[in-house]
């Protein structure tokens, strides 16, 4: 079978299906987590705010799988304390029931602290098997304002609960990535039952075989045909055109676009006090501000996407994200010089036609269709191609998605599932430290000369435990870090390009790391990446320059990043 799209959905039902022993590949047109699963919130959460929309199978499903991701990817995954500041006890409470029977705004009216806390106690129940995070707790104005003093003063309470983050999503779809090709190894295949290629676009339909479709690659621009039995069309916002490419039009995305920005602000990354603060606006959007690491994360938009135009973060939301740090903490200034990278993408949303975007379901379906035989294959009585279309899904509920895409794959294959996810560790998540004293155990552990503590702790948050499989290379051959940053290695760059699929300089920069998310790619470092790459990937001096400039437009036209580079 055949899964056209490398976001998490897509990886994550790749995995799944090869631990069945399916013979599986996955293509990508670009590079994995590069669409909507890299512009995501980073939240990892049961979203407690679909209650309002009556959407009570998603929450419960989605905290399940919050507190699964906890136990089975900790490398990644992690507790969010998050603080509702709250500024009136009673509001909403007449128009709550018209939101929810509706799905339309109105007229916005902020909910009060009687709503928050019946939806708090609604979230709590869902979580109650999970044990992985505590209740919430309220907070009067007092005892608010002392545990976050920046608070804006006429909040009446605050609410905190916990839900989860993932810092590094694009890392964690590469190691579900990585676990299904090694699933598939030892089937006998060349290459094994499980290959996955990013930069690779389903071009057409092949008449020439039943369930043939035409790829290419995109790096090379070669073209060649793939034979399935059954076709996963998990591309997000662009399933109807992936369908179109295929010969049949459909009608089911709707997608709207989220933006964010990246702050370099200490004054407020302090007054975040280490949590998330997520609250609603004075337009009635749902919207965060949180600290990841040394920089400030701040969304989210919600608007209708136009898929003929690049998914990017405008000035007017920038003015948007401004307003809202305003809201809620009135004492602090943010300007432009202060953002370091943008991004934005578009939710895989079925069509709403009327409904308000804060109101779509962000629950999943899957729809079959047909795809009969044409030409050559038809008359050689060739059967139709199984096509299933994902329309939805959502980062928290990535495992549970696939687990119901491959059990609808294994019925039209007549094949029956070996083994659950639902307990299984991801990549670098298993034996992963529970505890901090035992990360500086496993930190200690594995120094040695030319590698210290901080970069020993850079390499288990970057890989989790496979850490070990980067620092048993990194001892086998002579290393040094780069001049630019004290985060990477000439060894680790070359590990990176032999394991990891790299097809352009930008991944590295944007996915197999989070220096561009961070602020940190300068000009020194894109020469210095493109030219340890280029002895690993066979670029010679034109196509190294073609990389350089490559990675300034991506960062520039995507995400608000200038880099002036030092070739000419």
């Amino acid at each position: 079978m055949l899964i056209i799209g490398g976001g998490i959905n897509g990886v994550g039902t790749f995995r799944d299906l090869a631990l069945q022993g399916v013979d599986v590949a996955l293509v990508e047109r670009g590079d994995y987590c590069q669409g909507a699963s890299g512009a995501s919130s980073h939240m990892i959460h049961g979203g407690i705010r679909y209650l309002e929309n009556g959407e009570f199978r998603l929450v419960q499903e989605s905290v399940v799988e919050r507190n699964r991701l906890l136990k089975i990817a900790p490398h990644y995954v992690k507790p969010l304390q998050t603080t509702i500041p709250i500024f009136s006890t009673f509001s909403g409470m007449l128009s709550a029931p018209t939101r929810f029977l509706t799905h339309k705004q109105g007229k916005p009216k902020e909910r009060g602290a009687f709503l928050i806390k019946l939806g708090l106690s609604m979230y709590d129940f869902f979580s109650r098997d999970g044990g992985s995070v505590p209740r919430h707790q309220f907070r009067g104005r007092a005892k608010a304002l002392a545990e976050l003093p920046s608070l804006h003063p006429g909040i009446k309470y605050a609410a905190t609960y916990f839900d989860a983050s993932v810092h590094n999503p694009e890392r964690l779809t590469l190691d579900v990535l990585q676990d299904g090709e090694k699933a598939g190894i030892g089937s006998g295949l060349p290459g094994g039952s499980a290959r996955a290629s990013n930069y690779v676009s389903l071009v057409s339909m092949d008449s020439s075989a039943a369930g043939s479709v035409v790829l290419r690659d995109e790096l090379t621009g070669e073209e060649f045909s793939f034979q399935a039995d059954v076709i996963v069309n998990t591309t997000g916002a662009w399933v109807d055109l992936t369908n179109e490419a295929m010969g049949a039009a459909s009608s089911f995305m709707g997608g709207t676009k989220g933006s964010h920005i990246v702050l370099d602000h200490p004054e407020l990354l302090a007054a975040c006090g280490g949590r998330e603060i997520f609250f609603e606006h004075t337009d009635g959007r749902i919207v965060l501000i949180y600290p990841m690491g040394d920089r400030v994360l701040v969304g989210t938009t919600d608007v209708e996407a136009d898929m003929a135009q690049d998914a990017v973060c405008t000035e007017a939301e920038i003015d948007y994200f401004f307003d809202l740090v305003g809201y809620v903490f009135p004492s602090i200034m943010v300007d432009r010089s202060q953002i370091v990278y943008s991004f934005a993408g578009v939710r895989p949303l079925p069509r709403h036609d009327d409904t308000q975007p804060g109101f779509v379901s962000r629950d999943y379906r899957i729809e079959r269709s047909e795809r009969p035989a044409s030409g050559a294959a038809a008359a050689l009585g060739g059967k139709a191609a199984v096509v299933l279309s994902l329309i939805g899904g959502k980062w928290t509920t990535f495992r549970a998605l696939a687990e119901h895409l491959s059990n609808d794959v294994l019925r039209e294959l007549g094949m029956e599932r070996k083994i659950s996810t639902a307990k299984l560790a991801i990549g670098g998540g298993s034996g992963f430290p529970n505890s901090e004293d035992g990360i500086q155990d496993w930190v200690k552990k594995h120094m040695a000369p030319g590698l210290d503590a901080d970069r020993v702790s850079g390499l288990l948050t970057r890989y989790g435990t496979r850490a070990e499989d980067v620092i048993a290379y990194l001892h086998a051959g002579e290393d040094r870090k780069l001049r630019s940053t004290n985060e990477l290695s000439v060894r680790e760059l070359e590990f990176m390009a032999a394991n990891e699929q790299i097809g352009h300089l930008v991944d590295v920069l944007i996915r197999r790391t989070s220096l561009a998310f961070r602020g940190l790619v300068t000009g020194e470092l894109l020469n210095e990446v493109a030219e340890i790459l280029s002895g690993q990937l066979a670029w010679d001096s034109a196509k190294r320059d073609a990389e350089i400039q490559h990675a300034q437009n991506v960062l520039l036209r995507f995400h608000g990043v200038t880099v002036h580079s030092l070739v000419a």
